[in-house]
């Protein structure tokens, strides 16, 4: 149905809907039923085109094991607000740092997918003291990022206007077009409901815009002097640790981006390579990426951390 409304994507499940505001703006966040300011808090961050409800499968799981979650839209995405600006790394940093403050937390573990991983690196090099440990899904650093396997798309989505209308065509079906062809070619994924709410998030205007603004700006900044400052604070190591996990039928991100991604943390770099899983693992293998993000987590050892069943 074409015309959802934000109220269609606030989807009901084993989860709650809160709306915060952060660094002058206000976020939807989906947190676990038990999610209270003394877990340590898992921050969820989507890629591209998504929205809040990628990381269904992992929010019941990771507030059963006992840790707090918080699955945000980012800005432009969702039940977010949606700016005419403000989608540079620089402003996303401050965006999740606001996000883990008005939460009830002075740090966060990020886990990002996609552009959501980019943002998470760029918080962790932009705003290192909210960042607790970093997982990184199909995002590798980005400063060792391939993107000559996305680049024709990369430069379509500078054009004005065309990108948007591409978007919003036929119903929405480019989203859905695009997510099942960077799943991997065996994948259940993505059933029509599913397909259907990520329709309806995209098609939420201006959300085609600002999903694009987040390109634009990689592209533009990679001339401009704010783009050469976000480079050199990229270059030297994150507080870590770091869990990379990688779906060995990615189209867009080969292992080797992953594994690079050790000589940019301090602490230790596990990698999960995931067979038959294309660029979205936590979609196509849910249980597989639970089961690893569960165990990584735990073995962190965060004093902070109050198991669901001592």
């Amino acid at each position: 149905m074409a015309g959802a409304g934000v109220r269609d994507i606030l989807i009901e499940g084993p989860w709650r809907h809160r709306d915060i505001a952060a660094n002058g703006v206000r976020f939807h966040v989906t947190l676990g039923l038990s999610t209270t300011p003394d877990r340590t808090l898992v921050l969820l961050l989507h890629g591209f085109g998504e929205f809040w409800w990628a990381w269904r499968h992992q929010i019941p799981a990771l507030d059963q094991a006992g840790f707090g979650v918080a699955a945000m839209d980012l800005r432009g995405y969702g039940a977010s607000d949606k700016t005419p600006r403000g989608y540079d790394p620089q402003t996303t940093a401050a965006d999740l740092a606001g996000v883990i403050r008005s939460l009830g937390h002075s740090e966060a573990i990020l886990v990002g997918h996609d552009w959501g991983g980019m943002a998470g690196w760029a918080t962790a090099a932009l705003a290192p003291a909210q960042v607790r440990a970093m997982v990184s899904i199909a995002a590798p650093h980005p400063l060792s990022f391939p993107w000559r396997a996305a680049l024709r798309q990369l430069m379509f989505f500078q054009l004005p206007l065309l990108p948007e209308r591409r978007i919003m065509a036929d119903d929405g079906a480019f989203i859905e077009r695009l997510l099942r062809e960077r799943a991997g070619p065996d994948s259940d994924f993505l059933s029509a409901a599913d397909a259907r709410h990520y329709r309806d998030a995209l098609m939420l205007w201006p959300s085609p815009h600002c999903a694009l603004e987040y390109q634009r700006m990689f592209v533009r900044n990679s001339v401009r002097a704010a783009g050469r400052q976000y480079r050199r604070a990229l270059q030297p190591p994150v507080p870590g640790p770091l869990l990379s996990i990688h779906g060995q039928l990615d189209p867009l991100v080969p292992l080797t981006a992953m594994a690079a991604a050790a000589r940019y943390v301090r602490g230790p770099h596990h990698l999960v390579s995931l067979p038959g899983v294309g660029h979205l693992p936590h979609e196509e293998a849910p249980a597989a990426v639970n089961s690893a993000l569960l165990d990584w987590l735990t073995a962190l050892g965060d004093p902070s951390h109050r198991a669901a069943n001592p």
